[in-house]
């Protein structure tokens, strides 16, 4: 069987497998604990689920634009000019399958194979595999000083004739961490003069800390003409909670909307026009339920820090954002998948590897689950890699022996 070249270098999603695997012990009725997930536990608002069943109620559900319905667009629209103090037109709008959609389609449409897309690392896991779908070349960026907050220098040493993209994803995800203005500033006006695409993954960019405000891309855009290559994504599956509803958004100049349209059209036909108006209900509806979220992670952040500052191999680096932390294991285990098997064998606790995310020897630990969760694994994490824990631990009614060294 003949299988393309394309097909042969994508790997499988590790935190869609995760989640597989999480549903699946838990059918089996294990007390499994999932601190790898994505998706944050309250429901999704109810501005969102009335607007959904008011739909669904009509029995009318056809197929929608390829861009979107004009009711969510002009929610998007709205929510652009709000959050980012920036008209656009309706033209300058696509909704999409999830934010993930939007980013792949916009990466089809400008990419030609062997093109090079920078993006700093850590990195989510998808952007090397997405860039691989288009033929091109992923190529991570790790900060030159070691740390999760990059430099311009260290995008502009990677730049070469091939460079067509650059992707920014702050806060970002598995870090948290939030780039400085500075450096956003500076991306912006390098891919301006370099003449490059600017790709803004803001799907976090309302979930952050300590009284931290979200960077607007487009207060250092000079051009803001239908020239400009910017291409700000986003949706509601972080801040609503509405990840099973799959409505993100890319919001661009006329003629790339116009090809991503296009393409988006041959793939899907547009997103439901069920989930559409849902989405709609969200971005129109009360809006204390992104921050009431917001305040959650943040209380559940602090108690993860707190719980994984109590190793003594362990290097945490409390997030400003988003609701992941990217901790360092590499005392106890370099091999980050190493490790994560081993807490899934052992403890039947989900973590993500470092090394999905270009770093070897970290742990993606997420907190948006609940207190319990946190702290009960945590403390089932400890147990296996502390020595000088007790020798049993109980699971429910199941003890557990340390059976290795």
């Amino acid at each position: 069987m003949s299988i393309s070249q394309i097909a042969r270098s994508i790997k499988p999603s590790p935190t869609l497998a995760l989640n597989e695997k999480a549903a699946i012990l838990r059918e089996k009725g294990d007390p499994v604990i999932h601190l790898g997930g994505g998706e944050p536990k309250s429901k999704a608002p109810m501005d969102a689920i009335i607007a959904a069943a008011s739909n669904l109620n009509t029995g009318e559900i056809r197929y929608a634009p390829a861009d979107g319905i004009p009711a969510l667009k002009q929610a998007i629209i709205r929510y652009t000019e709000e959050h980012y103090k920036r008209k656009v037109a309706p033209e300058n709008v696509m909704a999409s399958g999830g934010a993930k959609q939007a980013i792949m389609v916009a990466l089809q449409t400008i990419l030609n194979p062997q093109e090079e897309v920078i993006f700093p690392a850590p990195y989510w896991v998808s952007y090397p595999d997405m860039v691989k779908l288009c033929g091109a070349i992923p190529v991570p960026a790790h900060p030159e000083d070691g740390s999760f907050y990059p430099r311009i220098q260290d995008i502009e040493m990677r730049v070469g004739s091939y460079t067509k993209a650059v992707i920014i994803n702050s806060p970002n995800n598995p870090s948290g961490v939030m780039y400085s203005e500075e450096f956003i500033a500076d991306v912006v006006d390098f891919c301006e003069k370099k003449e490059l695409y600017l790709i803004m993954d803001d799907i976090y960019h309302r979930l952050l800390f300590d009284g931290k405000k979200p960077i607007n891309v487009y207060d250092y855009a000079k051009d803001k003409t239908e020239n400009s290559k910017l291409i700000v994504i986003n949706g509601v599956s972080k801040m609503y909670a509405m990840t099973g509803f799959r409505i993100g958004w890319a919001v661009a100049n006329k003629k790339i909307i116009a090809s991503m349209t296009n393409i988006q059209g041959h793939q899907t036909s547009g997103p439901s026009v069920l989930l559409q108006k849902a989405a709609v209900g969200a971005l129109n509806g009360i809006q204390s339920c992104v921050e009431n979220l917001r305040v959650t992670l943040e209380n559940n952040r602090n108690v993860l820090i707190a719980r994984l500052k109590s190793f003594e191999g362990v290097k945490v680096y409390p997030p400003d954002g988003t609701f992941y932390t990217f901790a360092d294991f590499s005392a106890y285990e370099r091999d980050s998948t190493k490790l994560s098997n081993l807490l899934i064998d052992k403890v039947q606790v989900l973590t993500v590897p470092g090394i999905e995310f270009g770093l070897e020897g970290f742990l993606r630990l997420s907190f948006c689950g609940g207190i319990k969760d946190i702290t009960e694994g945590i403390e089932r994490i400890k147990w296996v890699l502390d020595l000088n824990s007790p020798n049993e631990l109980y699971i429910g009614d199941r003890k557990l022996v340390r059976d290795w060294a």
